[in-house]
């Protein structure tokens, strides 16, 4: 038999979430934790590798909101502040047929064509959230309720059947009242004045490093942790009632941040948590290098046209110094052959299908029950950016310390 280490926590996964539970730790005086990570290096899907000399993201597109000063203050520690370019954000949108306008959407319909905003304004003052129709339920008629049928059929339903792959209306609705109201007064004078309407967007400014890729931050956090990070360890099996991670790693608490997915093969969970943790579904997108510079002055592009395989490109050279190109995103349902360079991701973003919300809280509780805590992405299964990861296990973190402190 393997000699057993026993820790406080034991930590599954090295993403952001993983990282900033841990520093979290140290920073209160909490040495006894081991942090477990299968891949070489930590960061996670906010990992980057070199691709034609310059940075490239493996996961996607990854950038640094400034909008939480707890969460930036936290990262400049491992990067700081004077190492990250300032942006403010340009992103836009490729229609077929039209040039590329701005995003959001429905802030910039007085970019399209006259004939197009004429027909954008008539769908959208019939819209049900502008009639007072009662809120439907289905995916696809949630959309054209919220922003008229017009905006849901050039842009909206066919750019989320490119990201997801899937019958739409197997998606709940729950998750879209982040997106705001179309106000007809409102995009009708914005037509008028050629000026945008609506609320300023998520990374509306961002920061990005000067001289890395965004995977360096993450990449400083992970060393820092020296031997208390175990890189090349696939978790492989749990033994819930031990808390026992590999016959190896044994914690009076275990933080998890890997897909819940994953644990029907390595652990003996109650029938119903082993069905709700089965149910929950995700996707997969692939990542492929583009070496030529796009004409563009945006920092990514979305593509909601059907006959383009991806749904988002990068323009890296907008926004690393001396790079070129860029990097597209295609769910992996949709991708063809791979070109120079690809990374697939088979943990892309988690789905907020109907029945989810159920099944992560039943998930969550039971491992709540067992001291086994659900973190970021994957452990929470919602689509979070970094900055909210962090913020998430810096609170986590808090609240189990707190916990210790107070008891007897």
């Amino acid at each position: 038999m393997p000699e057993i280490l026993d820790f406080d926590y034991v930590i599954l996964g090295a993403g952001p979430s993983g990282l900033t539970f841990a520093h979290r730790l140290l920073d209160e005086g909490e040495p006894s934790f081991v942090v477990i990570e299968a891949e070489e290096e930590a960061g996670g899907l906010c990992r980057s590798v070199a691709v034609d000399g310059a940075p490239l993201d493996i996961g996607g597109g990854h950038f640094l909101d400034v909008k939480n000063a707890r969460v930036t203050d936290f990262l400049f520690r491992f990067l700081p502040e004077d190492q990250w370019n300032r942006y403010s954000r340009i992103t836009r949108i490729r229609m077929g047929g039209f040039d590329d306008i701005d995003y959001p959407f429905e802030s910039h319909i007085y970019q399209l064509p006259e004939e197009e905003q004429a027909a954008v304004l008539d769908s959208v003052a019939r819209a049900g959230c502008v009639t007072g129709a009662p809120e439907p339920s289905r995916f696809s008629d949630w959309i054209r309720w919220k922003l008229g049928d017009r905006i849901a059929e050039i842009y909206m339903l066919p750019y989320n059947w490119k990201i997801w792959s899937m019958d739409l209306d197997d998606l709940g609705a729950y998750w879209l009242h982040k997106l705001p109201d179309v106000s007809y007064e409102q995009t009708l004078q914005s037509c008028r004045e050629k000026r945008p309407a609506g609320t300023v967007p998520a990374h509306g400014t961002f920061l990005y490093p000067k001289a890395f890729g965004y995977g360096e931050v993450w990449r400083r956090m992970g060393e820092q942790l020296g031997d208390r990070l175990c890189l090349n360890t696939k978790v492989t099996s749990v033994d819930v009632e031990t808390r026992t991670v590999n016959d190896k790693f044994r914690g009076k608490r275990i933080i998890n941040t890997i897909p819940w997915p994953l644990w029907w093969e390595l652990a003996a969970l109650p029938g119903d948590v082993a069905e709700a943790a089965g149910r929950l579904r995700h996707t997969s997108i692939d990542v492929d290098y583009v070496g030529r510079n796009e004409t563009s002055d945006a920092h990514w592009i979305y593509i909601p046209d059907e006959d383009v395989p991806h749904h988002r490109l990068l323009c890296r050279n907008n926004f690393i110094a001396g790079a070129r190109g860029g990097w597209t995103e295609t769910n992996s349902a949709r991708s063809g052959p791979s070109g120079k360079w690809r990374h697939h991701n088979t943990f892309a973003y988690p789905l907020n299908t109907i029945a989810k919300p159920d099944d992560i809280e039943l998930v969550l509780t039971w491992a709540r029950s067992q001291e086994i805590y659900g973190l970021g992405r994957w452990g929470e299964w919602e689509y979070m950016n970094s900055d909210v990861a962090v913020a998430h296990a810096l609170d986590l973190a808090g609240e189990l310390l707190s916990r210790k402190l107070e008891a007897p």
